[in-house]
């Protein structure tokens, strides 16, 4: 198109552009074209300002500063909070409620995102970009396995370890100017009770135990702290927020959503399987976020419940940071639940129970309302206010220029470095698991396989590796790529157009599985069929994709290896039995290094040792509704139980389960005392005496090391994951069949042996939960387990 030689002037005010990254304009006459290249010239300005500087308050070049009491460090961090609270009109208040909290310029303060994810590495944010942006100098972030692979190496430390690197990348970000924020919402602690969970995925697994140390090691890591923990201080390397307080695990399943859901727990339950994960987060952890959940539990909202967020999380848990709701979970309270009859009413109901800040609006819109109608005081938003101005304090945003505080010198070049890239391999390498290996398939012979057939829908799809919650990845590596790095001639075909199979390609895939070699089937699941808002209806793989599994299993010219990609666990009764299928690997969804580690493990440079953190249970589990949230099983209706501490139905895999290169063998050393003595004098006439009675001093005291020799008997080196168990011998009243009590992830080279201690706290590892939910310790017999082997301790008063 021609351009036309006419051109038009507007009016309008140059600019200077400020070292604030304001712009500052003075009256002046310009053609068109020059106005919209000036304008376009200014935006680019702005965005490299805003790349290269981050968002901070309190700068010393600014004159004000030296008068404001709340920018100086060198008082207590609640002195300067009330400073600056005391500061600000009832409108300046109200917008710091939401998760998008305006700036406040004549104060200095800038705006500030709460909304960041970091669920397995620095992501976007579902519905914000403002958060996290990728698109400065820093386009990509380090991709690490999925939550639920990551806790099948049942390895603490490597929890920690990704968390820290988290941590360090997102400061990194913030640094570059590419934050407005640095809260990020993880880690999801929530028990996987259902295997249809959508979002199973994102957690730790099905077991209390483990999911309170993973919130522990993860907290610690991204938030700066020290392993063993204690040597934090005041300030934050980022913030973490356990999530989603309490009782959620149900998306949308047959029409039931988790907005209206209300989950009805018994008092026990919750005391033993829902609740220990956050009071872990919270006690060891030192959390300083805790989301509240969608759901209802009995009939209340989790943002509305007074004895949930107040008595409970900050009275006897001693929380000490900011409560943020799921987001838009104070709106539903009014227009889905119904519980609140105004909009105002679930404004004072949240801000009454203790929560701090809505992911959402409605607050900004109703909370002046609700205190013009009196049906809230101003002094529920400045405890608010305390509590989130306390936390960006403690990330450093409070202190002056970022560059100059403790975690100012992280730059760009900690983010997708290789040391971070070398840990999402090792990750990945540590959490696979490998189900089935007849006739030692498995590892493949690197000079005898000549010639590899991949196929699958999951085998060159760099997407489906990250899972969901995922920001851009550094250098993926599919399955295919993987392989294809041990195997010259190694031929691909998807199998199927989607993971959901709608169209199996069978002719194509049988021919080239017919000419090769081996053949490696990467089959499974993807977001497509389990997600956020998504649970599944059954647990089966689709159909189709089935049945190019079998029919390519009978023409192969040996066994097929059958990996499977997804985050929950799938009914595969059918590859179990069938001896076509020499080998099955569960890779969860692995991360960006995953299909290097799929193929390190198949040609036998690592040795698989991964665990199962889930039970796999069968098709029939689906007529268990899933809106039942029982935990322990009614025989007199039929009713199950859930999870491996309570469920004693069929099985395609039990939780723990995972086969090596190696075998291990266990032998439980002599304990220098098999009878744990309850050292409190209680009139108490039952056979049991609650937790509660005994004290921090006394639990302290009973606890004592149990050592367990553990011998390498293969021809691999392996890391080993060793899982302790407890049970007593009759499982009555509630108590479950056996309990995960500890766990360590030791290196064994072929033939060594080692002695590994567990510390046995039988406060807490021996404690069942009642009725009423008071954890006691009763009088009798406790088997310690590991492996085959067992060991009786007895617990006397």
């Amino acid at each position: 198109m021609q351009q036309s030689s006419h051109t038009t002037s507007l009016s309008i005010r140059s600019f200077q552009f400020c070292s604030n990254n304001s712009v500052t304009f003075t009256n002046m006459k310009l053609p068109t074209l020059s106005v919209l290249y000036l304008i376009h010239l200014t935006s680019l300005l702005l965005i490299l300002a805003e790349s290269t500087q981050p968002p901070f308050s309190c700068d010393i070049s600014d004159p004000r500063t030296k008068s404001y009491p709340f920018c100086k460090t060198t008082l207590p961090i609640t002195q300067r909070v009330q400073d600056l609270v005391s500061r600000l009109t009832l409108d300046e208040k109200i917008s710091q409620l939401v998760n998008s909290a305006s700036s406040i310029p004549r104060l200095g303060i800038p705006a500030y995102q709460w909304w960041s994810e970091a669920l397995h590495g620095v992501a976007y944010s579902l519905r914000v970009t403002q958060g996290i942006r990728f698109n400065g100098t820093i386009q990509s972030a380090t991709s690490f396995p999925q939550v639920i692979l990551t806790a099948a190496s049942f390895d603490a430390h490597l929890w920690y370890r990704i968390a820290q690197a988290v941590g360090i990348e997102a400061r990194a970000i913030y640094n570059a100017g590419q934050a407005m924020g640095m809260t990020f919402w993880a880690p999801n602690i929530n028990i996987y009770r259902d295997p249809r969970w959508g979002r199973g995925q994102e957690t730790p697994g099905e077991d209390p135990l483990v999911s309170g140390k993973y919130a522990v090691s993860f907290v610690r890591g991204i938030q700066g702290d020290s392993f063993e923990g204690g040597k934090l201080g005041q300030h934050l390397q980022a913030s973490a927020c356990c999530k989603h307080f309490t009782a959620y695990d149900l998306d949308n399943w047959k029409g039931v959503k988790r907005y209206v859901f209300n989950a009805k727990v018994s008092l026990q339950d919750l005391a033993d399987t829902y609740q220990p994960p956050f009071q872990s987060c919270i006690q060891q952890g030192k959390a300083s976020g805790i989301m509240c959940a969608y759901n209802r539990v009995n009939g209340v909202p989790n943002c509305a419940d007074y004895n949930l967020l107040s008595k409970t999380a900050r009275g006897q848990w001693g929380f000490n940071g900011y409560i943020t709701s799921d987001c838009d979970a104070v709106a539903i309270i009014h227009e889905d639940q119904g519980y609140a009859k105004l909009p105002e009413d679930a404004v004072a109901d949240v801000l009454k129970a203790g929560m701090d800040v809505n992911c959402g609006t409605y607050l900004k819109k109703y909370t002046k309302s609700a205190v013009e109608k009196r049906k809230l005081p101003v002094s529920k938003i400045d405890r608010a206010l305390h509590n989130l101005f306390s936390v960006r304090i403690r990330l450093g945003l409070f202190d002056g220029n970022p560059v100059k505080q403790p975690y100012g010198t992280i730059g760009s070049d900690k983010v997708c470095s290789q040391e971070h890239r070398n840990l999402a391999l090792d990750a990945a390498r540590n959490g696979i698991v490998l189900l089935k290996n007849t006739d030692k398939l498995l590892p493949l012979s690197k000079t005898k396989t000549t010639s590899l057939a991949v196929i699958g829908p999951n085998a060159n799809s760099a997407k489906t590796l990250v899972g969901n919650y995922a920001g851009p990845p550094c250098k993926p590596v599919t399955p295919l790529q993987g392989l294809q790095s041990y195997v010259k001639d190694t031929r691909f075909h998807q199998g199927c157009n989607a993971v959901n199979c709608s169209s199996a390609f069978i002719a194509q895939s049988v021919k080239i599985a017919k000419g090769a070699d081996h053949v490696v089937l990467v089959m499974g699941l993807d977001q497509t069929q389990e997600s956020e808002d998504h649970d599944r209806v059954d647990l089966l793989l689709p159909p189709k994709q089935q049945n190019l599994i079998s029919r390519i299993a009978r023409v192969a010219k040996n066994p097929v290896i059958l990996v499977l990609l997804s985050g929950g666990p799938v009914d595969i009764s059918f590859a179990k039995n069938d001896q076509h299928i020499g080998s099955i690997l569960w890779a969860g969804y692995p991360g960006e290094a995953g299909g290097r580690a799929l193929a390190e493990i198949i040609f036998g440079d690592h040795n698989p040792g991964g665990r199962l953190p889930v039970t796999w249970y069968p098709q029939s589990y689906v007529n268990v509704p899933m809106t039942d949230m029982r935990m322990r099983p009614e025989p007199s209706s039929s009713y199950p139980g859930r999870t491996y501490r309570f469920y004693q139905g069929p099985k395609v895999f039990e939780f723990g389960y995972g086969l090596s290169y190696s075998n291990y063998t266990y032998e439980i050393l002599p304990v220098t005392q098999n009878r744990v003595h309850i050292m409190v004098e209680s009139s108490n006439p039952h056979r049991y005496l609650p937790v509660s009675e005994m004290g921090d001093e006394v639990c302290e005291k009973m606890k004592y090391t149990v050592k367990v020799r553990v011998k390498n008997h293969g021809a691999m080196a392996g890391k080993h994951p060793m899982l302790l168990f407890v049970r007593q011998p009759k499982m009555v009243n509630g108590r479950p069949v056996r309990q995960l009590v500890a766990f360590q992830s030791v290196n064994l080279n072929a033939g060594e042996r080692a002695d590994v201690e567990f510390e046995l706290r039988p406060c807490e590892h021996l404690s069942s939960a009642k009725k009423d939910g008071s954890m006691v310790i009763e009088e009798g017999s406790y088997l310690l387990s590991i492996g085959d082997k067992e060991s009786e301790i007895q617990v006397v008063k």
